[in-house]
């Protein structure tokens, strides 16, 4: 595939388009008091696909981390008040999460942040979308 430089453009612009939204997304959890990883955890938590609770290996592949980093990441959450650890009803070795009102709260108020930021965004990111057609 040759690439001409448009394409360059194209990516480029496109590359700090989502570094500028994941600087302001990570000066938002920093601001809230959590860490990227965090806010990313608990977003992951309330975005779950599907009835129960997300088990901890599902959310170690959301956000692209080994079992026992995962581990570690849920217990600061645990220990902070933002989710709870449920176990599951099928095998008692497996934990799910679940967030607390507490985390509830924090994620809603970081989230409506990021839909603001995005909508601003919008025109930007389609323009570049559309110039890949």
């Amino acid at each position: 595939m040759t690439l001409s430089d448009h394409d360059y453009r194209t990516l480029a612009e496109f590359r700090y388009a989502l570094r500028r939204f994941l600087s302001l997304s990570e000066t938002a959890a920093r601001s809230a008091g959590l860490t990227p990883r965090q806010h990313q955890a608990l977003l992951a938590i309330k975005g779950a696909d599907g009835a129960a609770p997300i088990g901890l290996g599902d959310l170690a592949e959301r956000l692209a981390l080994h079992h026992n980093s995962m581990v570690e990441l849920a217990d600061r959450l645990a220990d902070s008040g933002l989710v709870s650890r449920i176990p599951d009803s099928t095998d008692r070795r497996r934990v799910r999460l679940a967030l607390t009102p507490a985390g509830e709260e924090k994620l809603a108020a970081l989230s409506a942040i990021h839909l603001e930021e995005l909508r601003r965004m919008r025109p930007v990111l389609q323009r570049l979308i559309d110039r890949l057609t």
